[in-house]
């Protein structure tokens, strides 16, 4: 676990928050049934910017008949138009306890947190809704969906408190997915923003991710020292969220074994990313933030 508090100061500098209005989600057309946005709905509706014609049909609008049609060909039609709605953004932060480790720099929770107030900056500044299900071992639901500037200092009090409360659950993608693609949610983007460090790897979140309705971002949170863990010789490993311990000689061929067993963990995420026709972005945790995010949500970012 981190051995120093992440305070609400530590997470969200001032220039770090002064930052996150400028930007906003690059998303496709939305699913209907939303507040008045700035995304066009996959449903025709009242909006401003015309579409197309259909033939007219008992009920519909007579504003809508395009009566100039009509005189030329003695059909009726109706003019529909592309409806504006707000994109639902679903953060889900992991906050088990290898997120909270700090063995080789700053926690991963610290790099997880602010990804997620910046995804939800991104969208509440843009007439988009956001809502915050942490999940560990089970998903919770922490900020319930919703829209509007004014909710995102509360949104960003509610991450300091996850912060705050040092998770130390293991991690449990399959049933804490599982959970939200139960949810009587309304579609939009779904974000998972995790190292992915599950037992039972790749495959638990492939299996959780099928049902899914939503659309996928998946943001991984990655350090230094996972890639290439500064250790040698005789040492005792402790695993960080079940407290299991094991002895180990470590040599020039183990660490060998697994920089390979972790590259091929890696190809497992973006595979199955992949196969879901889900966004990836990996953040280094030691790097600065800002940079990384704007691949994301700058001009010609990931689009999910």
């Amino acid at each position: 676990m981190t051995s120093v508090p992440i305070t609400f100061e530590r997470l969200f500098e001032p220039t770090f928050l002064a930052a996150l209005s400028r930007w906003s989600l690059p998303a496709r057309r939305v699913a209907a049934g939303g507040r008045h946005g700035e995304r066009l709905s996959l449903e025709a509706g009242a909006g401003l910017e015309f579409r197309d014609h259909r033939p007219y049909c008992p009920g519909d609008d007579l504003r809508a008949i395009d009566w100039n049609l009509f005189l030329r060909l003695r059909r009726v039609f109706t003019r529909v138009f592309d409806e504006e709605q707000d994109l639902p953004v679903y953060l889900l932060p992991d906050v088990s306890g290898s997120m909270f480790h700090d063995g080789d720099g700053p926690p991963a929770i610290i790099t997880a947190l602010r990804c997620a107030l910046a995804l939800a900056a991104a969208g509440l500044c843009h007439h988009d809704s956001a809502a915050l299900l942490p999940f560990s071992s089970r998903l919770e639901v922490a900020f319930q969906p919703g829209g509007g500037r004014a909710r995102l200092l509360p949104f960003a009090r509610r991450l300091a408190a996850l912060a705050a409360a040092a998770g130390g659950a293991p991690t449990s993608l399959e049933p804490s997915l599982t959970t939200a693609a139960r949810m009587n949610l309304r579609r939009g983007l779904l974000v998972v923003i995790s190292d992915f460090f599950d037992p039972g790897g790749a495959a638990a979140l492939a299996a959780a991710l099928r049902p899914m309705r939503h659309r996928v971002l998946l943001v991984q949170v990655t350090r230094p020292a996972d890639a290439a863990p500064a250790v040698a010789g005789d040492v005792r490993l402790t695993d960080c969220e079940t407290g299991d311990a094991a002895d180990l000689t470590v040599t020039p061929g183990v660490l060998a074994r697994y920089r390979a067993a972790y590259s091929r963990f890696n190809d497992e995420l973006a595979a199955v990313a992949r196969a879901r026709r889900a966004g990836l972005l990996r953040v280094d945790a030691g790097a600065a933030l800002l940079p990384q995010l704007a691949r994301l949500l700058g001009p010609g970012g990931i689009t999910p």
